[in-house]
């Protein structure tokens, strides 16, 4: 039987951007699917009465530190988002729009995304910058503007994100195989043993 990892994410969290390079090949080298599932992470985080490592200066300091160490071990570029924090709610509801797109525009919009939040960064806090981004990659700004305004988009993203509360994620990125649940990128070794087994 095909394991499935689930993978509760936000375009903010850094830590998701860096499990998003790195799962699909984990997954991919153990025969396993990836279930995206996009959540909005500051509702998780008001909801579980968590806060960003940010908010501890001496915190978010060293995992800016750590996060480059984590991006040099995988391979991978990660530029910290001069805008940053981001307010993705509007990113997330075009994540779950693009879900309903078929899988190809899907995973378009994820790279385009993370890739503007983290790879080469743009002020996604600003609505012109985030339809020129969508403009350059080959959306049509105008679907994705109807689609996040969308009763049914932003009821679909509250859903999920209050399922990922209730299955008892307080941050991203989250993980599950099956009942098993993983918290941070830093735990994607766990993630490729249980799928191992």
């Amino acid at each position: 039987m095909t394991k499935t990892v689930e993978f509760w994410f936000d375009f903010g969290s850094p830590t998701a951007y860096l499990a998003w390079r790195q799962l699909p090949k984990i997954a991919e080298a153990r025969g396993a699917v990836v279930d995206y599932r996009p959540m909005l992470l500051g509702g998780v985080h008001k909801a579980t009465g968590n806060n960003p490592p940010g908010a501890v200066p001496a915190k978010g300091a060293y995992m800016g530190r750590d996060l480059q160490r984590f991006a040099k071990r995988y391979g991978v570029e990660l530029n910290f988002n001069p805008d940053f924090p981001i307010n993705t709610l509007v990113l997330m509801r075009g994540a779950v729009a693009a879900q309903g797109e078929g899988d190809a525009f899907f995973h378009k919009y994820l790279a385009t995304i993370f890739e503007a939040m983290w790879l080469k960064p743009r002020n996604l806090n600003d609505p012109a910058e985030v339809a020129a981004v969508l403009r350059e990659a080959g959306f049509d700004v105008d679907w994705f503007l109807a689609k996040t305004q969308d009763q049914a988009v932003k009821d679909g993203l509250k859903a999920a994100t209050e399922e990922a509360v209730a299955k008892g994620a307080f941050g991203a990125p989250t993980f599950y195989i099956g009942e098993d649940m993983y918290f941070g990128q830093d735990r994607l070794d766990f993630i490729d043993e249980a799928l191992a087994s």
